[in-house]
């Protein structure tokens, strides 16, 4: 029987979109359930699975781009055939005389395997377990394989980050050209919008991270131990984002036709740098959330864009977005808006600089911090005050407890 597989529908409004890679090679069998290629679209990578087992057919090759509905592949799932293979692979042990013929005639074929080389191949202990039940040893493996191909070669290259060097009499004049993904060319027409269509303005500020970094230090392993994942700075900014928007809701808005919306809850977008260009999944309902709740949804949204996991629902429908370019390094920049929405907080590396401290200079790590927005909605006042609340709160970790307050003003009620 022969099994049709369609391009799955990524979300609404996609309509075409682009072999990514196919993870097996065309005629290979497959099991129901195997991710079996790499669908990209404009706002994710999707993986595309089997629908039953069998040989596959492809159909549509690597970077073609194909509608939504399109078969793009097919599964030979003959269960006749399936039988006749596998009574076949059963029957194979027994033929010792042709199998002994076969094995000579590889081994005179083949070039020696020095154990200069087998020293040095790394076998997992499944792959040895199989070896050991089949009586196995390296040369006759390696005798057995396919012939090496320039895939193989480049594939041992870019797991070890090896690349060929050049002598010193070389010289190259040749190029790289790739096409561009569709998510990356719709992030390049997002990012090109944004400049011609927003009054993007940014403020700046900087933050004493010493007590955030002395409670993180304090309680890591506590927080370890209770809840199975480490404690980061993103969750203490998320927190303190939501509580700065409440505060000053029109950062937390959006222009849709004349109108200005300003939704009551804050889903805040994460930027994640993934392989294929960056994501943002967003943490829905911050506002309702604990430090612990945030991590650890977090750290699942960002495993599941490193993994190619992400779904569109996850990408979609943010108020707020931050971004963090300190894990690269990055001192200070100016953060681009993530359209439709209308501010972005840039996070940055925590350098330890001078500072004046009860006018006293003293050492301290600090972090720039920066505000992007959109200033048709977001006056100066909101923008300065909403940069000002997260440095107050971040300074002050002991406030998000209190939505912003003091200890002694919530103890008074003020």
């Amino acid at each position: 029987m022969i099994f049709e597989i369609k391009i799955p529908s990524p979300g609404e409004s996609i309509t075409e979109v682009e072999i990514g890679r196919w993870l097996v090679e065309d005629g290979s069998s497959v099991v129901k359930n195997q991710e079996i290629a790499e669908i990209e679209s404009d706002k994710a990578t999707l993986p595309l699975n089997a629908s039953a087992n069998g040989i596959l057919k492809i159909l549509v090759h690597e970077g073609e781009r194909t509608a939504v509905g399109t078969v793009v592949c097919q599964i030979d799932g003959d269960e006749n055939a399936q039988k006749v293979e596998k009574k076949a692979a059963k029957e194979t042990p027994k033929q010792e005389p042709v199998a002994a013929s076969k094995s000579a005639e590889v081994k005179e074929q083949a070039p020696a395997v020095t154990k200069e080389v087998t020293n040095h191949l790394k076998i997992t202990p499944a792959a040895k377990a199989v070896m050991e039940e089949a009586k196995l040893n390296i040369d006759e493996l390696i005798s057995g394989l396919r012939r090496i191909s320039r895939k193989d070669v480049e594939a041992v290259l870019g797991a070890s980050n090896v690349s060929l060097p050049l002598s010193s009499t070389e010289i190259t004049r040749e190029v790289d050209r790739n096409a561009m993904s569709p998510l990356r060319r719709k992030l390049s027409q997002r990012l090109v919008a944004v400049k011609n269509e927003t009054a993007m303005l940014t403020t700046f500020n900087e933050i004493d991270m010493s007590h955030l970094m002395e409670l993180r230090k304090t309680h890591q392993q506590a927080f370890v131990d209770k809840y199975g994942l480490k404690l980061g700075f993103m969750s203490f900014f998320t927190k303190a984002v939501s509580i700065a928007l409440a505060s000053h809701p029109s950062v937390n808005s959006l222009i849709e036709d004349e109108d200005i919306i300003t939704p009551r809850y804050h889903d805040i977008g994460i930027a994640v740098q993934t392989p294929k260009g960056l994501m943002v999944p967003i943490v829905r309902n911050a506002e309702t959330k604990s430090i612990e709740g945030i991590e650890r949804e977090i750290k699942e949204l960002a495993d599941k864009a490193r993994d190619k996991k992400l779904t569109v629902q996850e990408m979609t429908g943010g108020t707020f977005t931050i971004t963090n370019g300190g894990v690269f390094g990055s001192l200070m920049s100016t953060p681009i808006l993530n359209p439709p929405q209308s501010g972005i907080l840039g996070m940055h590396t925590i350098k330890d600089r001078p500072v004046a401290i009860n006018g006293k200079v003293e050492i301290r790590p600090m972090m720039y911090v920066a505000l992007s927005y959109d200033h048709r909605i977001i006056d100066g006042k909101d923008s300065v005050g909403f940069l000002v609340k997260v440095k107050d709160l971040i300074e002050n970790p002991a406030k998000l407890l209190f939505n912003g307050k003091s200890g002694d003003e919530v103890l008074l009620g003020l």
